[in-house]
């Protein structure tokens, strides 16, 4: 079966004035109808600039984008804008996503009527309420005359969500979407995102820096681990937050807060070489994680780059624990459950 949208080996490389950037490296992420997927990883490790390729804002520089089987990058005419309007995008800040001088009503009617789905102008007014009330922003009549800085920030990137689902999309891909809010609100929005997934049957990635969110937001989903522009591990959300595979990923997870502080603080986490990243300009040989990571073997790690294969029911990108069969949580003798 053809996957809606998919990366193939792709790459992306920057050219600076320092040389060329590889932001992404060989990524592969191939996602069905309805799926709820995220990216995990810290600043600079590439998941936002994999965001923008799924979504068509960045060209490849090899690999293919393909949406429905076909590379987005070749397509002309009606299947080119078949895609731009079956994918979009909601930024992270909601702040300056949102055009200041135009209120809520005007910034959801106009794409309606640009693309010809509303029938006029009261059609389009209809239309945005009935989005507002989809995103939970009620009473949707009185937000429709609102400007952006008359919102709360979780009001606005509801907003953005009802912007983005103007067009009839089939993916979204929530770029930090709910960074900039407080925690109970960002609940909030993770629950319109899951409702919408199982409403109208959209594809959701979410892009994010924090595990726990991840685990939420893709509970019965996947979750993809990237670093240094590589995807390092992806698979089932459960199995891979339960028994990280990856050292990557384990540190990433015991280093999660737990509800109760006397566990945080007895909390085993994964001890690493080195706490300082390399940079993207300057690439570790062999495999990108292999001078911060405890497993590492001289020879093996620092020379070969690691495939990302299959071990138990999910991928690693992990000479040792693709050598051992056993999951690197498993390998560090840490606790992975968050």
């Amino acid at each position: 079966m053809t996957a809606l949208i998919e990366l193939e080996r792709v790459t992306r490389t920057f050219v600076t004035p320092a040389g060329p950037l590889r932001a992404v490296n060989e990524v592969s992420i191939a996602l069905d109808r309805g799926e709820a997927m995220c990216l995990v990883g810290e600043s600079g490790c590439g998941k936002t600039t994999t965001g923008r390729l799924l979504a068509g804002l960045l060209r490849p520089s090899g690999g293919r984008v393909l949406f429905e089987g076909e590379d987005v990058w070749l397509s002309r005419g009606p299947a080119r804008a078949r895609f731009r309007r079956a994918v979009q995008l909601v930024h992270q800040d909601p702040y300056a996503s949102l055009n200041p001088t135009r209120t809520v009503q005007q910034v959801l009617t106009a794409p309606l009527l640009h693309h010809g789905i509303a029938r006029g102008g009261r059609d389009a007014v209809a239309r945005a309420t009935a989005l507002l009330e989809l995103v939970d922003l009620t009473p949707p009549e009185d937000m429709l005359a609102k400007y952006p800085h008359q919102l709360s920030g979780g009001q606005r990137q509801r907003v953005a969500i009802a912007r983005a689902l103007t067009v009839e999309p089939r993916v979204i891909v929530a770029d930090e979407a709910v960074s900039m809010v407080d925690v109970s609100i960002s609940i909030g929005l993770l629950d319109v995102l899951l409702d919408l997934r199982e409403r109208l049957g959209v594809t959701v990635i979410l892009i994010t820096h924090d595990l726990a969110v991840a685990r939420y937001f893709a509970r019965g989903g996947r979750v993809g681990v990237m670093y240094l522009g590589r995807l390092v591990e992806a698979g089932r959300t459960e199995a891979l937050v339960e028994d990280a595979a990856h050292p990557y990923t384990a540190a990433l997870v015991s280093a999660v807060p737990e509800a109760d502080p006397r566990i945080t603080r007895s909390k085993e986490r994964v001890r690493l070489r080195s706490a300082e990243v390399p940079s993207l300009l300057e690439l570790p040989k062999g495999c990108v994680f292999h001078p911060r990571c405890p497993l590492a073997e001289t020879g093996l790690c620092d020379v070969v780059v690691p495939e990302l294969l299959p071990l138990d029911g999910r991928e690693v990108a992990c000479h040792i624990a693709l050598r051992e069969r056993r999951p690197a949580a498993e390998l560090l003798g840490v606790a992975a459950a968050v």
